[in-house]
């Protein structure tokens, strides 16, 4: 059975727009999506809040609530059913993140047991037939095919198959 590794943060959670609804909501002032090509979405924060943003991501319970990626829940769940499927996250980079992550996926996903979710702090030993990422960094090691799911910071990236949504993914894997 061919495994499929699938990222959570901008995968199939959406902290990103979480945030800027947020700090839009906070502050009123608009993000700007051109500066978080090749550096994270916080960097499109104007940069006196920039610190303030980075303060919520490290809190608890930031990552417990965060919006589902459209299509997300369907897909996984067909694909659970004919792929050996594992959910992988460097969560350790937001220690707070851990437990959240684990109820949210429990909410969220309830197809996916204990047994498949892998919280770690470099995914260089993650290996597998399938990886969905939105970063570079956690792709470039990956021993199998790689697939790039679209987010703000890397809109300009060419080297990887491109994901846009979760109808290309079932597209992919399901079709």
């Amino acid at each position: 059975m061919e495994r499929v590794i699938v990222d959570m943060d901008e995968v199939i959670a959406d902290p990103m727009g979480e945030m800027v609804q947020w700090y839009t909501e906070k502050y009123g002032l608009a993000v700007d999506y051109s500066k978080m090509i090749n550096t994270g979405w916080i960097k499109g924060f104007p940069e006196q809040h920039q610190q303030e943003c980075m303060q919520r991501l490290l809190s608890p319970g930031f990552f417990r609530n965060l919006p589902v990626m459209t299509g997300s829940q369907q897909v996984l769940e067909e694909i659970n059913k004919r792929y050996e499927l594992f959910i992988v996250s460097a969560a350790i980079e937001f220690p707070n993140s851990l437990k959240d992550k684990v109820e949210w996926l429990n909410d969220y996903f309830p197809f996916i047991t204990w047994r498949q979710i892998v919280l770690c702090g470099d995914k260089k030993l993650i290996s597998g037939d399938h990886m969905i990422d939105d970063h570079v960094r956690n792709l470039i090691n990956f021993n199998g095919k790689k697939y790039l799911f679209t987010s703000a910071h890397n809109v300009d990236v060419m080297d990887y198959q491109r994901i846009d949504n979760w109808k290309e993914v079932a597209d992919i894997f399901l079709g």
